[in-house]
C-alpha cells in the first residue's frame, strides 16, 4: 500500500519569491540540439517510490516562473531517502539538483520549487528518487514555456 504523503503550494504566492534561472537559454539550445540518449530496457523496479507531478498542470503550456511541486509515494513500509533526489535537464542530462536545492529543501513527502525560470520552449526533466530499501524510481516530464 502506498502511503500518500501531500505538500501544499499556492502557485501565485504573492510575496516574497524571487525568480532563479533553472535553465539557460543556451543550456535547453544544447539539449534540443544533442541527440536522444540511450534508455535502459529494463522495467519499473516493483515498490520503487513513486513521484507525481502536483504543479504545473502539464496539459498545456505553462508561463515563466513557475512553481513545480512534485510529491514522493513510498510503498510501505519503507520511506523516501530525500537525499538521493536528482534533478537531469533535457537529453544532455544537465545535472539541475544543485540549483533546486539552493532554492528549495527536499522532504520524504516532495519537493515545491517556486517561479522557477525556463527560457520559452521545449523542455525535459529526468527527475528520481530512492527509498530506504534502495529501490530507486524515476519520472520524466515534458512540457512546453510559452
Amino acid at each position: 500500500m502506498r502511503a500518500l504523503l501531500f505538500i501544499s503550494v499556492w502557485i501565485g504566492l504573492l510575496g516574497s519569491a524571487q525568480a532563479f534561472e533553472l535553465v539557460s537559454r543556451q543550456e535547453m539550445h544544447a539539449s534540443l540540439a544533442a541527440p536522444e540518449p540511450l534508455r535502459a530496457k529494463a522495467g519499473l523496479t516493483p515498490g520503487a517510490p513513486v513521484i507525481e507531478v502536483v504543479a504545473p498542470k502539464l496539459n498545456a503550456p505553462i508561463s515563466s516562473p513557475s512553481t513545480i511541486e512534485l510529491l514522493f509515494l513510498s510503498a510501505a513500509p519503507s520511506a523516501v531517502r530525500p537525499d538521493t533526489f536528482k534533478a537531469q535537464y533535457g537529453r544532455l542530462r544537465i545535472d539541475i539538483t544543485e540549483r533546486l536545492l539552493n532554492n528549495t529543501k527536499v522532504t520524504a513527502q516532495g519537493i515545491t520549487v517556486k517561479e522557477a525560470s525556463l527560457p520559452k520552449g521545449s523542455h525535459r526533466l529526468l527527475l528520481s528518487i530512492e527509498d530506504s530499501e534502495g529501490r530507486q524510481g524515476q519520472k520524466t516530464i515534458e512540457f512546453e514555456v510559452n
